[in-house]
C-alpha cells in the first residue's frame, strides 16, 4: 500500500515526542474531520503534543466525534492557529492534497518549515509535501489513516475513539457504502473497527438522523422548485441562491448529500448542485459509471476530486453558471449516453 522507505522515515520522526499540527480541509466533511480526529488520538497515545486545525466551522452532526470540541477553527481564532503552526515540528494534511484546499489558512501553511505529510485519496497531489501516503483506490482518507497506523506497527493503539472517527470517514465518503467501496479491504477494516466496540447503527443515526425542520424543508423546496432535468444530456441540476438559503435559515452542512438526489433518478448519469455562497457559486458534481466529473470540474470549473465525485467553483452568476454547464455538456453528449449495468 505505502512506500516502505516513507513509512520507515516517518516512523523514525514519530519515535520521539514532537509538536504536531493536523489540518483538515476547508468546508469540512466527515472524512476530513474523522481522519484528523482519529490521527490526533493516535499520536497523543504515542506521546506527541498534537493540535488539530480546521479552516472553517463544520456541521453539527460531526461534533459528537470524540475530540471534535478541541479543533481550532481558523475563521474564529486565527491567532491560535498561527501560534500552533509556529511551534509545530510536523504537519499532517488529511483528506486534501493541495494547500489551496485550506482557504484563508493557505498563506500560513505555506510558511510552515517543518516536515509536511499528506494522507489523502484524491487525484493529482501537488508537490508541496515531504511525505506522501496517498491512494485513489481507497474508499476514504479514514481508510488510509487506518492503513498508515497499521503500517507503523501500531494497530494495537487503536481504541474506540479512533474507531468511531474512522468509521464515520468510511461511512460518509461512501454514501453509506453505496459508492467508492468495491474493495474487500474496506470491509475488513470496518469489521476491525466494529470489533473495537462501536455501534454502527448509532453512528448512522448521529450523522444522518439529525435534520432540523428548516433543513428538511430546504430539501423539499430544492426538489420541488430548484431541480432542472436535461434528459438529452442525462443530467440533473439543483441550484440554490443566497435568498433560498436565507429563507430556510441555512446552517453549515444543510446541503450535504443533496446532490445525490439528482443522481438517484433513472437514466440520469450526472448530477450537479450549485449553491450561491461568498460571492461565488460552489459546485458539487456526482456521476454514475465511467464519466469523470473530476475532469469536468478540473477543466471547466476550477476544481477536481474523484472520478465520480468532485467539486468546483464559478465566479459567474447563477444563471450564467447553469448555462455554462449546459454548453460544456454538449461536448460530452455521447459520453453521457450510457446505461449502468452489472
Amino acid at each position: 500500500m505505502f512506500d516502505f522507505h516513507e513509512i520507515e522515515v516517518v516512523g523514525r520522526l514519530l519515535s520521539v515526542p514532537r509538536k504536531i499540527v493536523l489540518v483538515a480541509h476547508k468546508n469540512p466533511d466527515g472524512d476530513t474531520i474523522g481522519a484528523t480526529l482519529a490521527i490526533m488520538h493516535y499520536l497523543r497515545k504515542k506521546g506527541h503534543d498534537v493540535t488539530a486545525l480546521v479552516p472553517n466551522d463544520f456541521p453539527g452532526y460531526y461534533k459528537w466525534i470524540p475530540g471534535a470540541d478541541e479543533m481550532v477553527v481558523f475563521d474564529r481564532n486565527a491567532l491560535a492557529v498561527r501560534e500552533a503552526l509556529a511551534k509545530g515540528q510536523m504537519l499532517f494534511c488529511l483528506d486534501f492534497n493541495s494547500l489551496d484546499r485550506t482557504g484563508n489558512m493557505m498563506p500560513d501553511l505555506k510558511k510552515f518549515t517543518g516536515e509536511k505529510i499528506v494522507i489523502d485519496h484524491h487525484l493529482e497531489p501537488s508537490d508541496e509535501f515531504d511525505h506522501y501516503f496517498c491512494s485513489t483506490a481507497s474508499s476514504s482518507t479514514g481508510e488510509l489513516v487506518y492503513e498508515f497506523i497499521e503500517a507503523l506497527g501500531d494497530r494495537k493503539l487503536l481504541g474506540k475513539a479512533e474507531a468511531l472517527a474512522l468509521y464515520t470517514c468510511i461511512m460518509t465518503d461512501t454514501g453509506s457504502f453505496s459508492y467508492n467501496c468495491n474493495h474487500g479491504r474496506t470491509y475488513h477494516i470496518v469489521a476491525e473497527l466494529i470489533e473495537l466496540g462501536i455501534d454502527v447503527a448509532n453512528v448512522h443515526k448521529l450523522v444522518y438522523d439529525t435534520y432540523t425542520e428548516d433543513r428538511l424543508r430546504l430539501l423539499g423546496f430544492a426538489l420541488s422548485n430548484r431541480l432542472l432535468v436535461w434528459n438529452d444530456l442525462h443530467t440533473a441540476v439543483i441550484y440554490l441562491t443566497k435568498d433560498d438559503l436565507k429563507k430556510f435559515d441555512y446552517q453549515v452542512g444543510d446541503t450535504e448529500g443533496l446532490v445525490n438526489y439528482g443522481l438517484s433518478m433513472e437514466k440520469i448519469n450526472l448530477a450537479a448542485l450549485f449553491t450561491e455562497k461568498d460571492s461565488q457559486i460552489r459546485i458539487s458534481f456526482r456521476s454514475k459509471g465511467d464519466f469523470s466529473v473530476n475532469r469536468l470540474a478540473r477543466d471547466f470549473f476550477e476544481g477536481g476530486g474523484h472520478t465520480n465525485a468532485s467539486g468546483g467553483n464559478s465566479k459567474m452568476g447563477m444563471n450564467d453558471t447553469i448555462d455554462k454547464l449546459k454548453d460544456v455538456l454538449q461536448h460530452f453528449k455521447e459520453e453521457l449516453d450510457y446505461s449502468v449495468s452489472l
